[in-house]
Order: structure tokens, then C-alpha cells, then sequence
């Protein structure tokens, strides 16, 4: 499950500052699944911010996390949910009525992720794919924060377009009545929760230590500037696909 086990270095800043998902969600994918769900299986659960929403479907929740530092505030957080800590990939988790997953399926295998994932639900199940980017609802701000970033490694960042995860499920041709919503919040975050934000995107795990002390320094004083706050713009997406039921056989 690639690298994601990154996260677990920064677990607490992930549970604080990450904002939670739209609670509609869940019965956007409750009304696209039918019947109340006997089980449900989260992919890269983290702490739990995704679980949020995949537990209020109702039915026995298994999560896979593979980072146990992660795992932990998870298991805390949802004490009734059977926690595997382990890469999806080698959990052996399923059958599962629903599968979920938010904002970790781009760390999966992109050759088995879509197989891997049909595997684990039942005929008739529904994948549900979930997350958002972020952007900022200022675009002063926008341009402002960027230089910052860009101060310190001007390499520019490269984003997945929003509609990645729609066409990474429709190409895998195995999917039937795949549907995506997209839709847009916004979310105000002061200078020390932006921060904290920022310590938890992937990107910046990557830099040297130095980087990321300059790097913050940067933000900081750009905020400050701002008037010591920022108003995110949660681009979100949902990605609904089912695993069709088995065809009936006919002997002629």
C-alpha cells in the first residue's frame, strides 16, 4: 500500500487538523446502495476521519490501516470497529457488502487496486471512493500561499485532476453503473491549525527537515499577513461503482 505509513509520523496532527467529510455522504452511498449494508470494509483507514462517514451505514465495520500509529487513535475512536493493521493488499479482508475508501486509494497498487477491491465485496456490493483537494476559496490567498510554498522548492507540486479516481474506476472495466458527485465547502482554518494541516500533506513529509522548518516559517509569516487565517475551499468527490450480481446460468 505504497508509503502511506508516512502519516503515522504526524498521527495526532492528522486526527486534529485534517478536516472530517461532508456527514451527506453516507446517505449518498446508503441511497446508491440499497438495502442497509451487513458489512462494511474501509481501505486506508487512518484515524478515522472517512470511518466517520462509512459508519453511520450501519453493519459490522472492518477498517485496514497499515500503520499502527494511526490504527491507534483509530481504534480509540471506533472501539466497536475490528481494526486490521496491515497493508490492504495483504489483509485479507472481505467479503464485505460496501467497501469504502477516502483518500487513500492512490497509494494502493494501481494494477490490482480495482481487482483487489472488487474481490472483497459481494455480488451486488457497492465501492465507494471518497476524499477532496484542497484549494482556497481566496485567490489572493491562493497565490500568496503558493509563492510561500514555492519559496523554499520551486518545483511546482503536480495535483491528480479531480476526476482521477471517476476514470481510474471506469477504465478498469470492471465495474458496473459507476457514478461520481462532485462538490465544494469551505472550511476556515487560523494560522496554527493551517500548520498543523500542512505537516500532514505528503508533499511536505518528502522535504529534508530543514525544508520543512523553512517551509513553515514561510507559511506562517504569509498568513500572518493575511490577517493570521485562511478559508480552504474542500474540493470533494464521490466515486460510487457496484460489483454486479452473478448472471444467472442457462443450459441450452
Amino acid at each position: 500500500m505504497g508509503d502511506g505509513t508516512r502519516f503515522g509520523e504526524v498521527a495526532d496532527f492528522y486526527d486534529d487538523a485534517r478536516p472530517g467529510y461532508d456527514p451527506g455522504l453516507s446517505d449518498a452511498i446508503a441511497a446508491y446502495h440499497g438495502p442497509p449494508p451487513r458489512d462494511v470494509l474501509e481501505i486506508g483507514a487512518g484515524t478515522g476521519k472517512g470511518t466517520a462517514v462509512l459508519a453511520r451505514l450501519g453493519g459490522a465495520l472492518t477498517c485496514v490501516e497499515p500503520d499502527p500509529r494511526m490504527a491507534a487513535l483509530l481504534r480509540g475512536a471506533f472501539p466497536a470497529a475490528t481494526i486490521v493493521v496491515a497493508p490492504f493488499e495483504a489483509s485479507g479482508t472481505g467479503p464485505a457488502d460496501v467497501v469504502g475508501c477516502a483518500m487513500a486509494w492512490h497509494w494502493l497498487d494501481p494494477a490490482r487496486r480495482n481487482r483487489l477491491a472488487f474481490d472483497a465485496l459481494r455480488p451486488g456490493g457497492t465501492l465507494a471512493l471518497f476524499g477532496h483537494r484542497y484549494g482556497y476559496a481566496d485567490p489572493v490567498h491562493e497565490r500568496a500561499i503558493d509563492a510561500a510554498f514555492a519559496s523554499v522548492d520551486p518545483a511546482p507540486s503536480v495535483l491528480r485532476p479531480i476526476e482521477w479516481a471517476y476514470d481510474d474506476v471506469r477504465g478498469a472495466g470492471l465495474w458496473a453503473d459507476v457514478t461520481v458527485r462532485y462538490s465544494s465547502r469551505t472550511v476556515s482554518m487560523d494560522t496554527s491549525r493551517f500548520l498543523r494541516l500542512v505537516r500532514t500533506f505528503n508533499p511536505f513529509r518528502r522535504r529534508s527537515p530543514a525544508d520543512r522548518e523553512r517551509t513553515l516559517a514561510a507559511l506562517a509569516s504569509t498568513l500572518d499577513g493575511l490577517g493570521g487565517a485562511t478559508v480552504v475551499d474542500l474540493q470533494g468527490h464521490l466515486v460510487l461503482a457496484r460489483r454486479a450480481e452473478v448472471a444467472a446460468r442457462t443450459d441450452n
